[in-house]
């Protein structure tokens, strides 16, 4: 039953996709139908539009978390809906039923989400959303209504608050200062649980009124349902052929980033009404633009293009440089995995932002060193040394797994993945500061803890027992592959780390890289742990070992691995294990098996009608950036030929797929090289 959903999905994908637009920076759908939608983010908060006339889905607030109940753990918060808006014209409410012409697009280039469409025979509409860029806490909705004859239009915009925050309060004021009067509509709340204050604050800006002027404004009139519930509402007459332009703002802070989250939205409301829209969202675009310095340009292949910058565009709108956080699995798309952080970032997200972005990467690995005295904890309460990682970590970065999950006590892995990261950063920068203050002294930790948590054979070989893997369906095993090799990989870096800052490392260090056991079949074939035997996988282990870990790298076991592991991918694992088989066979020359896993790591994944990503072929909880990371890296690290090196971002025998004119990689590196492959 699972397949013909699929498939017929696919059918109906395809469908929608004939009628869209389709070039490389805009996805365009007509189609409402099995909707799912795409997110505009800016690094703190990501906004997720609907298919609902002016609706938006969801609100997430990036780092704020609560508990999810009292016996939970530690939940992302859902914002309060800062942009519930409505549009009436001549006293009939708008909704999908009386709307003609309806289409969205996506505009990638500039990170705006566009709805337009035809009210009758009497308006047209247009709005755009933003998560702005420059102004973090915020977003804009630019909106724009042009009458085909004499209409009354009613615009109501207000703040909508979820029963699970507390005590809302909800006021409008008209703040005014000398001649200038600022209405601004608020709701103060606590989250769930208390542990957070929260403030959404929003009013309307008129583009061609001067702000200050009582005579030609508008008239706001507040509507208060409940404290849950308010807005204001304005009127507006337009004869035949006149436009209508104006927009709504709104911020939300919490007291996570600010000690006083209700004076501080009021603020950047207030900035961005006394803004003017041009230069407001020309920084917003001006900022996206030198984002885009990096990029993945595919010729030839509309598709390809149009799905591998989808996935840029979600690291880029889930992180930024200048806030030392991380990037969820779903990123800031949905609550999805409580909005914790895994090794998803390190291993699958952090090394495309590490090619075209150093702030992002920076940020990504300083979110792990400001938590390093957690984990440094974490290693003592477990009994070992140096600093042990949460399986999944929070703003606090304690363990914040479920206790149920054995992944949060066994999946010890996390831990090198934090190290591997670390050092990659040093290679591709050559940041000797960075390095000395935060580089090397995580990296010691981490080796530190590896000496202390392996077990020593009587041949002199050394174990790591009791662990989950990569292949998190097989748990507690000894000497898992992945986990063995990750080890290994971050023992090694903390002794070239050493060297670099010109301190002495710990001879045990590489001594015990040395004698890390790595078990294989009589065949030769790598084995994935002590005691394997042919079971399925969740996803992609032993073949880390030689991307991105380069430990197995002889050609004849590489093609072993590959052929032994593929056929045992279990279709409900997530994506990135075919995209680390593309990864492997671009790099042995092989072009034809590349394509074919770099198409199968995603497109079963996609959900219509923009293409967003999924986990797994069989599962709805996208936008999955894990995915898109996997995705990326066989692009950049496989056809691409990139590698990261100690003289750092390097290119070895790119090849292009038969699909493709050509492949040209922009911004590379703080040098920012152009590669370019026919």
């Amino acid at each position: 039953m699972k397949k013909i959903f699929s498939i017929l999905s696919s059918v109906i994908f395809c469908v929608q996709l004939l009628s869209a637009q389709q070039d490389g920076w805009h996805i365009t759908t007509k189609d409402t139908s099995n909707y799912t939608g795409i997110v505009v983010a800016n690094g703190r908060l990501g906004i997720l539009p609907s298919s609902k006339i002016l609706g938006v889905e969801q609100v997430i607030l990036n780092n704020v978390y609560d508990k999810a109940s009292s016996l939970g753990v530690s939940k992302i918060l859902k914002g309060m809906d800062f942009m519930s808006l409505s549009l009436t014209i001549d006293g009939e409410k708008i909704d999908h039923s009386s709307v003609s012409n309806w289409s969205q697009t996506l505009n990638m280039k500039e990170a705006s989400f566009s709805t337009s469409f035809d009210f009758k025979d009497k308006a047209e509409v247009t709005y755009t959303f933003y998560a702005l860029r420059n102004v973090p806490y915020a977003g804009y909705v630019d909106i724009q209504v042009r009458s085909k004859k004499a209409i009354e239009v009613e615009v109501s915009g207000g703040i909508k608050t979820s029963m699970e925050y507390q005590d809302p309060m909800s006021t409008f004021r008209i703040l005014r200062d000398a001649e200038v009067t600022m209405p601004i509509l608020q709701t103060v709340a606590k989250s769930r649980m208390g542990k957070h204050t929260v403030a959404a604050s929003g009013t309307f800006i008129w583009h061609d009124i001067n702000s200050g002027d009582e005579h030609v404004r508008p008239a706001l009139t507040h509507v208060k349902t409940s404290e849950y519930n308010h807005a204001i509402t304005f009127q507006r007459k337009l004869k035949k052929g006149e436009s209508l332009d104006f927009a709504w703002t709104a911020a939300q802070t919490t007291t996570q980033d600010f000690e006083d989250p209700q004076n501080e939205s009021e603020r950047f409301v207030i900035f961005n009404l006394l803004t003017p829209k041009k230069d407001l969202l020309q920084d917003h675009i001006n900022l996206w633009k030198e984002l885009w310095k990096g990029d993945i340009v595919i010729e030839g292949d509309v598709q390809s293009q149009q799905d591998v910058r989808l996935g840029l565009y979600h690291l880029y709108a889930f992180a930024r440089g200048d806030s030392n956080l991380s990037i969820a699995p779903m990123g800031l798309s949905s609550q999805n995995y409580n909005g914790h952080i895994f090794w998803d970032t390190e291993l699958w997200m952090y090394p495309p932002l590490l090619i075209f972005n150093q702030d992002i990467a920076r940020s990504l690995v300083n979110y792990r060193s400001d938590r390093l005295d957690k984990a440094k904890q974490k290693a003592i309460n477990f009994g070992y040394k140096g600093a042990m990682f949460p399986w999944e970590s929070d703003d606090t970065g304690e363990e914040a797994t479920p206790a149920w999950a054995l992944t949060g006590t066994f999946e010890h892995h996390i831990t090198a993945d934090v190290a591997i990261a670390f050092w990659n950063y040093y290679r591709v920068t050559k940041d000797k500061k960075w390095l000395e203050e935060r580089g090397y002294p995580m990296l010691k930790e981490i080796a530190d803890y590896w000496v202390s948590r392996v077990s020593k054979n009587s041949d002199g070989s050394y174990s790591i027992k009791n662990v989950v893997g990569a292949n998190e369906f097989a748990p507690n095993v000894t000497d898992n592959a992945f986990t063995n090799g990750s080890a290994i990989t971050a023992l090694r870096y903390a002794s070239l780390a050493a060297e670099a800052v010109e301190q002495k490392p710990d001879p045990e260090w590489n001594q015990i890289a040395d004698r890390i056991k790595i078990h294989r079949f009589p065949d030769g074939t790598t084995m994935e742990h002590a005691e394997y035997d042919g079971e399925r996988i969740k996803q992609a282990d032993v073949n880390l070992l030689t991307f991105p870990l380069d430990i197995v790298n002889d050609p004849e076991t590489v093609l072993k691995d590959l052929n032994y592991y593929e056929p045992k991918l279990a279709a409900e694992g997530p994506a990135m294990g075919k995209a680390i088989f593309a990864v492997i066979y671009a790099r042995l020359g092989n072009a034809k098996e590349a394509y074919r896993l770099f198409k199968e790591s995603y497109e079963p994944n996609k959900r219509p009608p923009f293409g967003a990503l999924a986990e797994a072929a069989t599962s709805n909880n996208p936008y999955f950036a894990t995915g898109a990371g996997g995705m990326l890296q066989t692009v950049l690290f496989g056809f691409g030929g990139l590698h990261f090196t100690e003289e750092g971002i390097i290119q070895k025998n790119p090849i292009l797929p038969k699909q493709w004119k050509s492949l040209t990689i922009k911004g590379v590196g703080p040098e920012k090289k152009t590669y370019r492959i026919d």
